[in-house]
């Protein structure tokens, strides 16, 4: 009873922290533009950079219990969830005040991305329930994983291409981002290789 009311009060601590964090980030921006159209871009980007950091932990150590990082980042997904919400809501107000017109394949692909990211938290709760299987989960994990890796990458190599104009931030900022989206899939793919072979034996 005592290790629920910690755990509680633990993500508690993180949805607050998160919510500082935005808080912090839309400031930030009206500090820097005003209110103004550019300060709407600045926050959405700002927000952005925040929801690639706490994804890189995720992408990086999943949910290993043993990790000493993901032991103070309770839920995980529920906090990437909760921070890439945000992020959307203010990607949304700063799409409809910048009328820009929106590219279909493009919305199609990030749908199913804020799918995959808002059905992830209640999939974990659903297998530590033990209503789906260790297989199912994993396989849903495994496409959680890499699909919104994908989407990140996606994200950043159009602006270092120079595809997509009024983009916001600098060049060199878009390299540099694409350049960890990249380190970070290099560095996931030997800790998944050695997962595997760990449950082979």
């Amino acid at each position: 009873m005592n290790h629920r009311l910690t755990f509680t009060h633990t993500f508690k601590h993180i949805v607050v922290s998160i919510i500082i964090i935005e808080t912090f980030i839309i400031s930030l921006a009206l500090f820097q533009y005003g209110f103004t159209v550019e300060s709407l871009q600045a926050v959405a980007r700002y927000s952005g950079r925040f929801s690639l950091f706490l994804f890189s932990i995720i992408f990086l150590v999943g949910t290993d219990k043993n990790n000493i990082i993901t032991t103070y980042l309770v839920k995980p997904y529920h906090a990437f969830a909760l921070a890439h919400g945000i992020h959307l809501v203010e990607l949304l107000v700063y799409i409809a005040k910048a009328d820009i017109i929106l590219n279909p394949v493009r919305v199609a692909g990030g749908f199913l991305a804020y799918a995959f990211i808002f059905a992830m938290p209640f999939l974990v709760e659903l297998f530590q329930k033990e209503k789906i299987s260790v297989k199912t989960f994993a396989v849903s994990e495994i496409m959680y994983h890499y699909y919104v890796w994908m989407i990140f990458f996606m994200t950043y190599l159009p602006r270092v291409r120079g595809l997509v104009l009024n983009a916001g931030g600098s060049y060199w900022e878009h390299v540099a981002l694409l350049g960890w989206v990249s380190l970070m899939l290099g560095m996931r793919l030997p800790l998944a290789l050695r997962k595997k072979r760990k449950h082979e034996r």
